[in-house]
């Protein structure tokens, strides 16, 4: 046989046994969605034993790449292929996971969920499905548009677990379900959630076996907030346009905005050459209406997150102190301590988020 058609062939086989492996995965996800809602210990069990099966296939799988490595050193198309099927199957392995955890709470589960909570944990689920089905059908075919399309897929759980999770409260306090199924159905929703979550990660990997395409750093949403937005909120803002232009998107608000810049902030600014243009104070809107979720909100003002309502379920919330005493005349030397305050904590978030090499 030519090296060309043992090539092909060997990479069938993998491509068959990935499709094959896929398919139990989403019917394990399936099975255990049902089992839920049906209150089907039985339906769960078999998911929960089902896990092996995905656990041997998975494995392999691995052993099939390899191979295929050690065999045909793969070069360009084909080793990117394979070195993507070899990180879709940790994400496919990670979702079987899930898939058998959520079997055991369902075990251990009083009952099927009440049944408003019910109709909108088979929401998240159906969405957390389709997304998976998405982004393996784009690796599958091979279709970079449809794995593009699927990427964003995952944003839509969010609203929809935050009306569960009030669900799930009143639930709670008309001692509709016992807390400790409530606390169970909670962990099923982070886990529908992390489903949506891998399926990003598939599509990630559609890109780099098909495109060559490798993930771009994260680019993060960052809202800085106090009362006025006239002095504190605007330092971190400038420094942090300036210092990391490339690591974030940053913005600020205040719940009771001023009209104008604190007098002598700007004069300040550009003593600190950074470029204050087009900023001004701004009306803090409900955060969870923003059409893109903040990935960190921070407060600069003890009662802040008070004013934030209800925290998106992506975001993060920090609290920042600020030195206190600030007259509406301020010295540059009073707005030195501050803005030297405010330039180590961007500093310190920036580095956490983006590491050393942050820009």
């Amino acid at each position: 046989m030519h090296y060309e058609e043992r090539l092909e062939e060997d990479l069938a086989i993998i491509k068959k046994r990935v499709h094959a492996t896929s398919e139990l995965v989403e019917n394990q996800l399936r099975d255990v969605v049902h089992a839920l809602l049906e209150d089907d210990p039985e339906l769960a069990s078999r998911v929960i034993l089902g896990d092996r099966r995905v656990n041997r296939r998975i494995r392999d799988i691995d052993h099939l790449c390899h191979a295929f490595i050690v065999r045909h050193s793969p070069s360009a198309g084909h080793l990117r292929y394979v070195s993507a099927v070899m990180r879709l199957d940790v994400a496919l392995e990670r979702v079987g996971d899930y898939a058998s955890t959520i079997g055991r709470e369902v075990v251990q589960m009083g009952g099927a969920p009440p049944k408003r909570v019910g109709r909108d944990i088979e929401l998240i689920s159906q969405q957390a499905r389709r997304t998976l089905n998405e982004a393996l059908a784009a690796f599958h075919e091979a279709d970079v548009e449809r794995a593009r399309a699927a990427y964003g897929l995952a944003d839509q759980t969010d609203a929809t677990l935050q009306k569960v999770f009030y669900e799930l409260v009143r639930a709670a306090e008309k001692e509709k379900a016992p807390i400790r199924d409530i606390f169970r159905m909670l962990r099923v929703l982070n886990l529908l959630k992390r489903v949506a979550e891998q399926a990003e990660n598939i599509c990630e990997q559609t890109l780099f076996a098909v495109a060559g395409e490798t993930k771009d750093p994260k680019v993060f949403r960052i809202l800085f907030v106090d009362e006025r937005d006239d002095c504190a909120t605007q330092m971190a803002l400038a420094y942090a346009r300036k210092a990391y232009p490339e690591s974030g998107v940053y913005s600020s608000a205040g719940w009771d905005a001023a009209g104008t810049l604190r007098p002598g902030l700007g004069d300040f600014l550009e003593s600190k050459r950074v470029n204050y243009a087009g900023q001004a104070p701004k009306i803090l809107r409900p955060v969870h209406e923003e059409p893109q979720h903040f990935h960190v909100i921070v407060g600069l003002h003890p009662n802040a997150q008070d004013h934030i309502g209800d925290l998106p379920f992506r975001s993060v919330f920090l609290s920042w102190d600020v030195p206190a005493g600030l007259p509406e005349e301020a010295t540059d030397k009073q707005f030195n301590k501050i803005y030297k305050k405010m330039q180590g904590n961007v500093q310190e978030l920036m580095h956490t988020l983006r590491g050393r090499d942050a820009r």
